[in-house]
């Protein structure tokens, strides 16, 4: 009896605790509280933002500032709100297509370790780097001085487009690489062709990384100045067509602040642009939902 209990008390005072946490269970620890501490620094910042544009804008909003012609007395933004709409369609009419059909070209008929590819990547890294103004003199001595085409719409719009271009080409890109290769086997395997693939197989679960893109592409449109100010002017009119000059909302903003003289109507567009961006993001949220869906079912 002696030697059992003798035994019992060896193997107990042996025994190591296991309530002690080990270091990569620490620095796990620590990396979770790191990103829960930036993304909470950011909805704070977000939240902040929201409240203090509509704190300071909405008492300033009125029926004037919509009204349809812009004079020194109404400084009405709606001449700027139908420029943002017209430039923005124009932009990605003409650098979504071009975005797209570049990344799909890359990624599904390219050949894996291309030069091409290589290039091209390495130039839209390059183009997505590039400040906004390098842009606006680019489409400043092309379009406005070059093809003699002046302050207009159009000038602004394909200077935008190229400087969106970048952004919806990596995006799709990401977008397209992250649809898994079973998809395409099996559908080579049921005897689809390639381009019956891509468009009804790839292209469908990689619909909502697509609109992200364009989603941030139209966020950079409608918050663009410095391109703008260079291609397309800032003349407070609806132009009679595309070749006429004209001021978007995010200029309209500047112009208002840097008079000085109407800050209250420089916080009602600063709402204005604030709804137009949230309403874009709902609405392709919808759009890639239904998508999505329709895609499982």
């Amino acid at each position: 009896m002696s030697d059992n209990s003798s035994s019992i008390a060896v193997s107990m005072t042996k025994a190591k605790p296991k309530y002690k946490i080990s270091g990569q269970k620490i620095q796990s620890l620590l990396l979770r509280a790191a990103v829960w501490l930036c993304a909470g620094i950011t909805i704070l910042a977000l939240i902040s933002l929201i409240i203090y544009i509509l704190y300071k804008g909405v008492p300033n909003l009125s029926l004037s500032l919509f009204e349809t012609k812009y004079t020194t007395d109404n400084l009405s933004l709606f001449p700027a709100l139908v420029n943002t709409v017209t430039i923005v369609l124009l932009a990605l009419v003409v650098a979504v297509p071009l975005g797209v059909f570049s990344a799909i070209y890359l990624v599904e008929y390219a050949k894996r370790g291309n030069k091409l590819v290589g290039i091209v990547g390495i130039t839209t890294e390059t183009l997505s780097g590039i400040p906004s103004i390098v842009y606006g003199l680019f489409g400043y001595l092309f379009f406005v001085v070059r093809l003699k085409w002046g302050y207009s719409i159009l000038a602004g719009a394909l200077t935008l487009a190229i400087m969106i271009l970048p952004l919806i080409m990596r995006t799709t890109e990401e977008a397209l690489k992250s649809v898994p290769d079973s998809y395409r086997e099996g559908s080579f395997a049921l005897g689809a062709g390639k381009l019956r693939t891509v468009f009804r197989i790839v292209l469908p679960p990689a619909v909502p990384g697509i609109l992200s893109g364009i989603i941030l592409s139209i966020g950079r449109i409608v918050g663009e100045t410095a391109a703008l100010i260079f291609t397309a002017g800032t003349v407070a009119q609806v132009p009679k067509s595309v070749m006429g000059s004209g001021r978007t909302l995010a200029i309209h903003l500047y112009a208002l602040w840097n008079e000085g003289l109407a800050a209250e109507q420089s916080y009602a567009t600063a709402v204005v642009l604030l709804v137009i961006v949230i309403l874009i993001n709902m609405l392709s949220s919808a759009i890639a939902g239904k998508i999505t869906k329709g895609t499982k079912g």
